[in-house]
């Protein structure tokens, strides 16, 4: 008797210590509570630290642009143009505007890409006389994808076949004249060969260059549920020049390809913008192009398209001195207008 019960009083707080060494359920849950709730604190911060990494590198991509156009002008006595657009010889009725070649098409040299302007004759249309496809001398070239051209923030993949796309535009100017992409306010324009001393308003005011995000959704389609307005743009097949009528009023989305799908091509799908809509414009950008038109000015295209990006609350913009920094979305829409023209006047305050 006496023996069991010294037996049972030996084994109990062995038992009872077994029982303490491990995790009841309720413990295990509350770990995993906290577990997430760490989680979830420190996960936006990392993502928010990622995001000012990449708005920084975006930034820089801009400098870098920057200091190429600036080179450019040093070389050649002016600004790059906008868009190249003249006769063809070989077929004097091809579309001038066809030459199409873009901004960064003529800045490649000074901004160390060989491949792409080895691989690249501008002497020849973007665009060529047959099927009005890209001609085979130019395929390779315009092909190529350019990390300097592309915002760290956004998708940084191609959004059609054959082409290089880009997050970086110029600016064209406030958006005047219904959007028409010849003899505008900015910088940049079909065939502007503008100086430096042409900027009237001063190189520190007046804008070279902003973002704009890559397209996405379907391409030429009606079906506006599909449509994110910050990814696409809405196309009048009203004739130009722009009005908000007729970009109300139209109803098919991403006629022909997706915005930004081609660094090498001077439009404004692509390498063109302004700024008739403020910063990330909650209103979709609208395009139109002449059809009818001569073959001087056949197929050019006209557009309201907004400065667009990933990052929070604002976009990156190049100044025409070669400053580049970020702008808010809350910029007042008269002050971000001041800043496109080169010689409006306005007395426009870095906000």
């Amino acid at each position: 008797m006496t023996s069991r019960k010294f037996t049972n009083a030996a084994i109990a707080p062995d038992r009872r210590l077994r029982r303490r060494s491990g995790f009841t359920l309720v413990e295990l849950l509350v770990v995993i509570a906290i577990i997430g709730l760490l989680i979830a604190i420190t996960l936006p911060a990392v993502q928010a630290a990622r995001e000012v990494g990449r708005r920084a590198s975006c930034l820089n991509n801009l400098r870098q642009l920057g200091v190429a156009m600036i080179h450019y002008d040093e070389s050649r006595g002016h600004l790059p143009t906008g868009a190249d657009s003249k006769q063809y010889p070989a077929f004097p009725n091809h579309p001038h505007n066809f030459y199409r070649w873009s901004t960064f098409a003529h800045l490649a040299p000074y901004f160390e890409q060989s491949n792409a302007v080895n691989l690249l004759d501008l002497n020849l249309p973007l665009y060529g006389p047959v099927g009005f496809k890209v001609m085979a001398r130019n395929e390779p070239g315009v092909a190529q994808v350019i990390g300097m051209l592309l915002c760290p923030s956004d998708r940084g993949i191609p959004v059609a076949d054959g082409f290089g796309p880009t997050n970086y535009a110029v600016c064209t100017g406030s958006g005047a004249g219904g959007g028409t992409p010849f003899e505008t306010d900015g910088l940049f324009h079909i065939n502007s060969r503008t100086r430096y001393r042409d900027i009237l308003d001063g190189a520190s005011n007046t804008i070279a260059m902003s973002e704009s995000l890559l397209g996405d959704g379907p391409v030429n389609t009606t079906k506006r549920e599909l449509i994110d307005p910050q990814t696409a743009y809405v196309f009048s097949f009203s004739l130009p020049p722009l009005t908000a009528a007729a970009c109300d009023g139209a109803s098919k989305w991403n006629v022909t390809d997706l915005r930004g799908f081609s660094w090498a091509n001077g439009e404004y799908r692509c390498t063109l913008y302004n700024h008739h809509l403020p910063p990330n414009s909650q209103r979709i950008d609208c395009l139109s192009a002449l059809q009818g038109a001569d073959v001087t000015t056949r197929y050019a295209a006209f557009g309201w398209r907004s400065a667009r990006s990933r990052h929070r609350r604002g976009v990156n913009a190049l100044w025409a001195d070669g400053s580049a920094r970020f702008v808010s979305d809350d910029v007042t829409l008269a002050v971000w207008q001041a800043w496109s023209t080169r010689h409006g006047s306005e007395a426009a305050p870095n906000e």
